[in-house]
């Protein structure tokens, strides 16, 4: 996994379901350690949130979202510098926008290095996001360990009561 997809997953993932209730990481003690790890500040949380709701929206293939997102990327610009090894790009926002932009930048970079990889868990009662590295490009869980059982054991258990209810009916 590449930095760039371990802040994207890390940021499109911190509001879980737990116990059936949407959750949220990104504020307090816990707001302000993902922000730490990735350099960024705790004045940058709310931002980050609008950006983490709107990705989530256009991984989900909600088209509106597209005009949020340009619309929370007001103000930022990536400014080339020649180096005698190529062009090195200096991200130019608001602080309190930097790790915003980031993650919008990660999302970008992934979309196109592997597009269609980027999704949602299957899990409908899941609110976790994944980065599909498997060959066939056939990944549906955020963990196959939590997820994957869990829909996997829920259509064998429907399976087995519609064979029952067929068996009865003949």
């Amino acid at each position: 996994m590449t930095q760039d997809e371990d802040l994207l997953l890390a940021v499109l993932n911190s509001a879980p379901v737990v116990d059936g209730t949407r959750t949220e990481q990104l504020v307090g003690e816990t707001g302000k350690a993902l922000a730490a790890r990735y350099d960024g500040t705790p004045a940058e949380l709310e931002h980050l949130r609008q950006v983490r709701d709107t990705l989530q929206d256009l991984v989900r293939g909600q088209a509106d979202a597209t005009s949020r997102l340009t619309a929370l990327l007001a103000g930022t610009a990536l400014v080339p510098e020649a180096t005698p090894a190529g062009l090195d790009w200096e991200l130019v926002t608001p602080p309190e926008r930097r790790l915003a932009a980031r993650v919008a930048l990660a999302w970008s970079r992934v979309e196109e290095a592997m597009p269609g990889r980027l999704r949602a868990c299957a899990n409908t009662r899941c609110n976790l996001f994944l980065v599909d590295h498997s060959r066939p490009g056939t990944a549906k869980w955020c963990s196959m360990a939590v997820c994957g059982n869990r829909m996997k054991t829920r259509a064998h258990a429907s399976r087995k009561r519609n064979s029952r209810a067929a068996q009865q009916q003949h």
